[in-house]
């Protein structure tokens, strides 16, 4: 520890910290724009300068590294002197345009000037002016002549995204921030550069010039997409939804949010946004009442259960919707007699939720992940599947931590690998297994599964030597995995291969509230909090063999289900369909019978339960449009209707509330499952789909959000091969060709690439050219356009 003393403060600092950490510890706040605690030290900017004893001149606070006994002085006449002299310097060439500035009235360089610079400026030359930049639909640079040269867009796109998108071009006064030429930003987490430029020069596209920043409230929300459950500071005006930015949470997403999260409210004022309850009669939807609304899904109900069954009707929910939603609708399910319940429409495993013994959950928190020695990532597309996980991971390589993957595709992480190993999706199996089976080697251990099939290659034993080597280590496996149709064995792998190593395993929840749905009873085989039901059918099962009756809750089964061809034709056939959805989309109108307008989690208070267990509960933001209802209502309101026992809550807190009271929420959060086996033969050569789904093709809201619609991530899917297959079906990179899956043929274009596993047809799920098709990971035909 050494001694500091700043503006007549004394106290103690690590080793190794600059005069700026210490000025943080001691509450001084030194003026800067280059500094960023998340970011590399650049000292540019020079607006952090401050006097030190016995220094010959004025030093960065930012890259002076403390001595034991030094005395610094930010507020002294010659730091003061420095400082304005800074900022004289940096308005040479910077526009005097704060009132037509995007980031007027929250702009550092305008509270900088007021705070440190002098009252007027002695150069009276012309200013320069820079032609604006194209840097994609998410981010505006178009008024480039703004920037002050900090280049905290640089090093963050370098440093944590993991890939320079954005460099500095040319030298002195003709300096320039760009993208690479032809190219624009198309990274996953790229809206974070808005955040940390601080002036008008990167500011959002789809923001931009819609409003000021002092006419907005800000208000507090938690992210409704990816498993990570980033915190949310949602801006309002006018009742609403105007700009998301981050809400800073260390353990979760630090002062990061993925794109996705920032740019999705787009999709909330969406002109396919339900505002009134909708009956189709004579082939035609009629807008109604909510009383008649409601009475038609009950006599609907009623109707099936008494000339087929209660066991003709299925539940299928959205593990997107908030934990008090999914709790009431698998209570109402339950006291109706339904036991099919489940939120897991993308699995097609049908015998994990009959094996696993609680809510499948990270494993540990996602400090302690990114803190592991050794991490071996299972089947996963990280960049898309979990932005902002991926980013922490890629921090944690550079801390020392080693990254394996078994993948499907050699995807470029932005991230150096220790290990990888890239099969196709049918012996993604046989991967896992020979990294058990090295590591049964190693470890001298056994297990009770049969690993002869499986021979091990000099990647899978690098993986194994790099788990069992390290002190600590970690097994994750993606949403490619979680949707394999073995997941069972690739999860009783994972078990295994944690168990011998002393490692962690868990699973990178695909949803908001993945965790949170097994927890609530979500699921065809647990009730809430673990209690004993009579099973039920997985939604896989549901659709293979259809029921009379489906009620959706915030689902589009075209692309949220594993089989969307199958689930369609299972909706079509039944005899009534009721989804409670807050959009009317084209899939909706076409099978449902009834639409139920409810609020998406802007607009109602609720929790999630992220990948690591943690709830986080929120309230809505805006009031609900038009006649839209929180759903937790709509359900309350059905179950009396329904003349169900339990259903008398009369807000979101006492819904919560009642759950909460039935246990523990950690002691159900256990990846284990009571059988072990796995058949870990390599599968055939057949062509086999893998059907990812797109970064913002995820759920309805993303689906609906203009400005991430026309990103690169949002193009119409290729089909991409790797050349070998592409050549032994006599087809070349660039040229048409039709996909067909059951009775579904779609037209995409061929792309050639070596990163697919030969055997491996990479089809995009969930986006509309490709909808009709059928399962994610079964067999696929493919011939010339």
């Amino acid at each position: 520890m050494l001694e500091i003393e700043i503006d007549g403060k004394k106290l103690t600092v690590n080793q190794g910290s600059t005069v700026m950490d210490a000025a943080h510890a001691a509450g001084t706040y030194i003026p800067h724009f280059c500094y960023h605690k998340k970011l590399s030290i650049a000292a540019n900017c020079r607006m952090c300068l401050v006097e030190v004893e016995k220094a010959p001149k004025p030093l960065p606070a930012c890259a002076t590294p403390v001595t034991d006994g030094m005395k610094v002085h930010t507020a002294s006449p010659l730091a003061k002197k420095a400082q304005a002299g800074v900022m004289e310097f940096l308005l040479i060439n910077h526009p005097l345009d704060c009132p037509i500035c995007d980031q007027g009235g929250e702009c550092q360089l305008q509270d900088l000037a007021v705070g440190y610079g002098n009252s007027a400026s002695r150069y009276q030359e012309e200013k320069r002016v820079v032609v604006g930049k194209d840097m994609g639909p998410l981010v505006s640079a178009e008024e480039m002549s703004r920037c002050i040269h900090c280049t905290r867009c640089v090093r963050f796109t370098e440093e944590i995204g993991g890939f320079q998108e954005i460099g500095m071009a040319n030298r002195s006064e003709f300096s320039e921030i760009m993208p690479f030429l032809g190219k624009t930003v198309d990274s996953e987490i790229s809206g974070n550069v808005i955040d940390l430029c601080p002036v008008g020069a990167l500011t959002s596209k789809p923001f931009r010039y819609s409003t000021r920043a002092w006419e907005l409230s800000r208000r507090k929300s938690v992210s409704p997409h990816d498993g990570l459950g980033a915190n949310l500071i949602v801006q309002v005006k006018h009742n609403e939804v105007m700009r998301v930015l981050p809400l800073e949470n260390e353990a979760i997403n630090e002062c990061w949010l993925s794109d996705r999260d920032r740019f999705s409210y787009e999709g909330l004022n969406s002109t396919e946004r339900l505002q009134k309850p909708m009956i189709k009669f004579d082939g035609k939807w009629h807008e109604t009442d909510w009383q008649t609304a409601l009475e038609y899904v009950v006599k609907g109900l009623n109707g099936v259960s008494a000339d087929h069954g209660k066991d003709a009707i299925g539940f299928l929910l959205s593990p997107h919707s908030t934990t008090e939603e999914l709790y009431l609708a698998q209570k109402l399910a339950r006291a109706f007699g339904v036991n099919n319940v489940d939120a897991a429409l993308r699995r097609s495993d049908a015998r994990v939720a009959k094996q696993q013994q609680g809510a499948l959950w990270l494993g540990s928190s996602i400090v302690e992940l990114a803190a592991s020695k050794s991490i071996l990532v299972v089947g996963s597309t990280q960049r898309s599947e979990q932005p902002l996980l991926a980013a922490r991971l890629r921090q944690a390589v550079k801390k020392g931590s080693q990254l394996n993957v078994i993948h499907v595709a050699d995807d470029e992480l932005f991230s150096s690998l220790n290990a990888k190993l890239i099969v196709a999706p049918q012996q993604l199996v046989n991967g896992l297994a020979q990294v058990l089976k090295a590591v049964v080697a190693a470890k001298g251990g056994e297990t009770a599964i049969d690993l002869a099939a499986a021979n091990v290659s000099a990647e899978a034993q690098a993986i194994a030597d790099s788990l069992c080597a390290a002190e600590s280590a970690a097994v994750l496996l993606g949403n490619v995995a979680q949707n394999h149709p073995a997941f069972s064995e690739l999860l009783a792998l994972a078990q295994e291969i944690a168990r011998l190593t002393g490692a962690r395993f868990g699973i990178a929840a695909a949803a908001a509230n993945t965790v949170g749905a097994d927890v609530v009873g979500a699921n065809p085989s647990r009730g809430a909090f673990g209690q004993s039901v009579t099973a039920g059918l997985t939604a896989a099962e549901m659709l293979a063999a259809p029921r009379k009756a489906y009620v959706l809750l915030n689902n589009e089964v075209e692309a949220d289900s594993y089989n969307g061809q199958q689930a369609v034709a299972a909706m079509k056939q039944a005899a009534t369909v009721i989804a409670l959805t807050a959009y009317k989309g084209a899939g909706l109108l076409d099978y449902a019978d009834v639409l139920l307008p409810i609020a998406p989690f802007s607009e109602t208070a609720g929790s999630f339960i992220n990948m690591e267990g943690t709830l986080q509960s929120f309230n809505g933001v805006v009031r609900p449009l038009g006649d839209t209802r929180p759903a937790w209502k709509v359900l309350r309101v059905l179950g009396n209707m329904l003349n169900l026992n339990g259903f008398e809550q009369n807000s979101c807190e006492e819904v919560r509330a009642e759950l909460l009271a039935l246990g523990e929420l950690s002691a159900q959060l256990d990846n284990g499952q009571s059988l072990l086996a796995a058949n870990v033969a390599a599968g055939n050569g057949e062509l086999v789909r893998v059907g990812d789904v797109p970064l913002y093709h995820a759920d309805p809201i993303c689906r609906r959000a203009d400005s991430l619609q026309q990103t690169a991530a949002a193009a119409v899917p290729q089909l991409q091969l790797h050349p070998a297959d592409a050549e032994r079906l006599g087809l070349q990179d660039g040229q048409p060709v039709v996909v067909a899956q059951g009775a579904a043929e779609v037209s995409l274009t061929l792309r050639a690439d070596k990163a697919l596993a030969q055997g491996a047809a990479r089809v995009a799920a969930a986006h509309p050219a490709t909808l009709s098709l059928g399962g994610l990971f079964e067999p696929i035909q493919i011939k010339r356009g």
